[in-house]
């Protein structure tokens, strides 16, 4: 799932900065949605691969926001294809990239909430302090 999301990032990062660089005037809103589709793989592939609940809330952000993104800006640039004079990573359901874009975020947050119970069983199996520590109070035990 990491290996997918960095593809993912390094395509459209490179295709958005290309077009910015090469040619925004024509199309500045598709080029920047799909900067900021790049920016969301790059934050979600950091996310799944830290390890913890914050690297897994990340991830679960941002699949979450590319889900949302996607779909809407599928249905926008379907009802309004004058918006979109050049296609983005999430136009059209990301049909310019095979319809990957559409199914990713699906494949991301069914593998968060598959691997849910890993994270727990790892917080569950480490020893707690008070498990391990002698009493550090001072003074006489209270009565």
């Amino acid at each position: 799932m990491i290996a997918v999301y960095l593809l993912f990032a390094i395509a459209a990062t490179s295709r958005a900065g290309l077009q910015i660089v090469t040619r925004f005037e024509a199309a500045p809103m598709a080029y920047l949605l799909s900067a900021f589709a790049a920016t969301v793989y790059i934050v979600a592939a950091v996310g799944l691969g830290r390890a913890g609940r914050t690297g897994r809330l990340i991830a679960l952000a941002c699949c979450t926001v590319e889900l949302v993104g996607v779909l809407g800006v599928g249905a926008v640039s379907q009802a309004r294809p004058e918006w979109f004079p050049d296609e983005t990573v999430w136009s059209g359901f990301g049909s310019g990239y095979g319809y990957i874009p559409l199914v990713l975020p699906v494949l991301g947050l069914l593998w968060l909430w598959r691997t849910r119970h890993d994270l727990d069983r790892a917080a569950a199996s480490r020893p707690r302090p008070s498990q391990f520590a002698p009493d550090q109070s001072f003074g006489p035990p209270a009565t």
